[in-house]
Order: C-alpha cells, then sequence, then structure tokens
C-alpha cells in the first residue's frame, strides 16, 4: 500500500500579522510551514503598537468601515468580508484573549497590551508545526531557491518552497523590522510597485520660536478638524493632537495624513482646518466675543468670554493677524475655522505605517504575483493605506488570511 504523498513544504517570508495569519491558515491545512524573519524574534512592531494599547479593530458599520481604505476599497473588500472586524474578535478569543469596545468604538484585547496575544499566537502556530527561523534575511532568489543572510552563515543560506508568501511589512519603523529593502528586490524582478509614502504621520509647521519653546509637547484637547472639501471620503473628525517641536502629530492627524500628504506632493501647499471650540455655536461665540473687552488683554478676554485658554489661544495668537484678533466677529469666525498650514510630513521612518509598494495590477484575485506562480503577497508590502483605529491592523490579517488561502486554492491546482 502506498504512503500517501508529502505535503509541500512551505516558506512564509515576514513574522508580523500579515504572516503568522498567512502561516496559521497553510499549517492548519496540514501544510509543512517555515516562517523566516530578520529580526530575532516575530511580531515587534506588533508589540511596539501595544504598549499604548492595541487597537485590534473598529465595531462601526461594515459599509463605514470599508471606506476607511479610500481607493484600495474595492481591492479589499473581499479580504475584509471573509475575515470582518466580527471575525477578528472570534479568532481572538480562540486564543484565549477576550476583547472589549472602547467609548470611540474601537477594539482591544483585555490588558489592552499585545505581548499576551502574540505568545499565544506564538504556541498555537508551533503546535501547528510552524518552524521558525529567526535572523535569516530575505535576499532573493537564486533560481527558485530562496536565499537568506544570517549572522551564523558566511554565505547566503538556501531554501527550496514549493511556494511562498512574502510578508514583509512596509517602509516604517526600520528598526523593528520594515525598512522596505525588499522593494529593490521585486523591481529587480520587474514587479510593479508604487513608490513608498509615509502614512499615519505627523507634519512639519512653520512655529515662531516662542510658541515652539513654550508649547512643544502640549495636548491640544477637543477640537474639530477637516481638510479641503477635494478630500473625499475625510469627513470633519473631533479628537485631540499634539504640538511638537516640528509641527503636529498625534490621532487626529494622522486621521488627515493621506489628504495633507497628497496635497503638498499635488500643489506644494496643505491646510488643516480647525474648530477650536467645537461645543460653542458660532453665533453665541461671536456675541460673547462682542462684549466690551475693557481693560482686559485679549488673552483674559478670550479666557472670560470664550473659554479660551493655554495653548488653544496661544494657536489663534499664533495663526491669526491682528486686524482679526482685535475684530470680534471676525475673530469668532476664525476660531472656528482656524487655518493650519502644514509644511511637509515627518520622515518615512517616523510614519506608523506607509503608503505604497506592490501595485494591485502586479497581483490576481488569489493575491499571486502574476509573473511569480508560487509567489504570494500580503499586508503592508500592498499598495494601500488605512488611518489608525484598527483598520491597519485588520487589513494585515485579513490580507494574509486571503493570501494563505490563495495559496491553498493554487496547490490544489498544481496536484
Amino acid at each position: 500500500m502506498k504512503s500517501p504523498p508529502e505535503k509541500p513544504a512551505l516558506a512564509v517570508i515576514g513574522g508580523g500579522p500579515a504572516g503568522l495569519m498567512g502561516a496559521e491558515v497553510l499549517a492548519a491545512a496540514g501544510h509543512s510551514v517555515h516562517c523566516f524573519d530578520a529580526m530575532p524574534t516575530v511580531g515587534r512592531k506588533l508589540l511596539m503598537a501595544g504598549k499604548s494599547g492595541l487597537n485590534l479593530t473598529h465595531t462601526e458599520d461594515q459599509d463605514i468601515f470599508l471606506t476607511r481604505y479610500g481607493a484600495a476599497r474595492d481591492w479589499l473588500q473581499a479580504p475584509l468580508t471573509r475575515f470582518s472586524p466580527a471575525d477578528l474578535r472570534v479568532w481572538a478569543a480562540g486564543l484565549g484573549v477576550a476583547t472589549f469596545v472602547g467609548s470611540s468604538g474601537r477594539v482591544f484585547p483585555d490588558g489592552m497590551k499585545a505581548a499576551p496575544l502574540l505568545r499565544a499566537w506564538v504556541r498555537r502556530l508551533r503546535g501547528l508545526g510552524v518552524r521558525f527561523h529567526l535572523r535569516h534575511r530575505w535576499l532573493g532568489w537564486q533560481e527558485k531557491a530562496l536565499l537568506f543572510a544570517t549572522p551564523e552563515a558566511t554565505a547566503p543560506v538556501l531554501f527550496s518552497a514549493d511556494a511562498v508568501l512574502l510578508a514583509l511589512g512596509g517602509a516604517s519603523w526600520a528598526r523593528l523590522g520594515s525598512d522596505g529593502v525588499w522593494a529593490n528586490i521585486l523591481a529587480a524582478e520587474d514587479i510593479p510597485l508604487a513608490p513608498f509614502r509615509p502614512a499615519n504621520c505627523g507634519f512639519d509647521v512653520d512655529w515662531s520660536p516662542v510658541f515652539r519653546t513654550r508649547y512643544a509637547g502640549e495636548p491640544v484637547k477637543t477640537v474639530r478638524a477637516s481638510v479641503a472639501a477635494s478630500a473625499p471620503g475625510f469627513p470633519q473628525k473631533r479628537g485631540d493632537f499634539v504640538i511638537t517641536e516640528t509641527g503636529i502629530e498625534g490621532s487626529l492627524i494622522y486621521a488627515f495624513a493621506a489628504p495633507l500628504r497628497d496635497a503638498l506632493e499635488q500643489t506644494g501647499a496643505a491646510t488643516l482646518t480647525l474648530d477650536l471650540l467645537p461645543d460653542q455655536p458660532l453665533e453665541r461665540l461671536a456675541a460673547a466675543l462682542a462684549r466690551p473687552q475693557g481693560r482686559d488683554s485679549l488673552a483674559n478676554h478670550l479666557r472670560r468670554r470664550a473659554g479660551l485658554t493655554g495653548v488653544k489661544a496661544a494657536l489663534a495668537r499664533e495663526l491669526l493677524p491682528p486686524e482679526i484678533l482685535h475684530n470680534p466677529s471676525r475673530l469668532a469666525a476664525a476660531l472656528k475655522s482656524l487655518s493650519l498650514p502644514v509644511l511637509a510630513p515627518r520622515p518615512l521612518d517616523e510614519a506608523i505605517s506607509s503608503a505604497g509598494g506592490i501595485r494591485r495590477e502586479a497581483l490576481d484575485a488569489r493575491l499571486m504575483l502574476k509573473t511569480r506562480p508560487g509567489i504570494f503577497c500580503a499586508g503592508e508590502m500592498l499598495d494601500w493605506e488605512a488611518p489608525t483605529g484598527g483598520y491597519l491592523l485588520t487589513a494585515c490579517l485579513a490580507t494574509g488570511r486571503a493570501a494563505g488561502e490563495g495559496m491553498l486554492a493554487w496547490l490544489g491546482q498544481q496536484a
């Protein structure tokens, strides 16, 4: 009696969320899976994200959720439907990690940290037979074999795999492993790539020396922000941000990073519009500021009549000319629609994530490279972006799962 044929040996290159999810799908199907990563441990960027509370996903309606992916919505819709935010929570529960919904609709693991989830996940993968090869930096191919540099070997290490999932991340936070060097390898293979650009990043602002010295590090609480009407899909959003020595950063800024960056690239100018007093109607604010100032300084007048103090009042003085500051009706309108010009996004390696990567036309519906049969891609390697709020992680997990399922389908056709 013949023994059944051995399952193909499969390689996953990249130990972040997309790669680990792909490895899980493949190993659960009974394949021999080898996971390679250049770093000493897997999931380093995931652990960093969890330092301030790991935002797993979001509970908003699926139609609204999908709009967060902008132009990539129709591309990512299938993976995000097969592995939705609700599915992600069920998956986390299967690892023994309960989740809860915050007041903003964001989903977090109990305890807020990434480490317990990652430990449980790696334990599951090892139980499924996944073998991890750490400190293995991918160098490309030698004919059909994968080439890796390792600290111990003087020459590249070769590994032959029947199929490969590339999940090497984007090009931000190089010290955690996402350095984008893989783009040089794929460019040499004539794979269509979009250039890397910072996403979910801060921006430079031309602060005066006095403002910078006094307010760098100060949080600006509870404002409403918007961008030009020419940026559809980015409505007004309420939140906080932080003044930095070079400009602005924080979750509210990250939400508008894409349209601000795109406007700078296209026209050389971009402006964030701030409502410094979102809970005060314009008419009431104008009436309050129209009351006689008397002997009060402008700072005291703003404090007494509008409740505007600290860094918010300083922003008004920094950004508005005297003729508006001393005209009550014009000042009220300006405080409700304060223009904050930005000069440039912060450098790519400071960004939480990156836009750019493997273009959609390079891949088939299974996320396999059209010119490299058996090579699949997932996660931030793909040319999409999304704001913070759980959208990044959800799409990385969903595309990792979709690529794993695509590889299984392709292997079934090859059998």
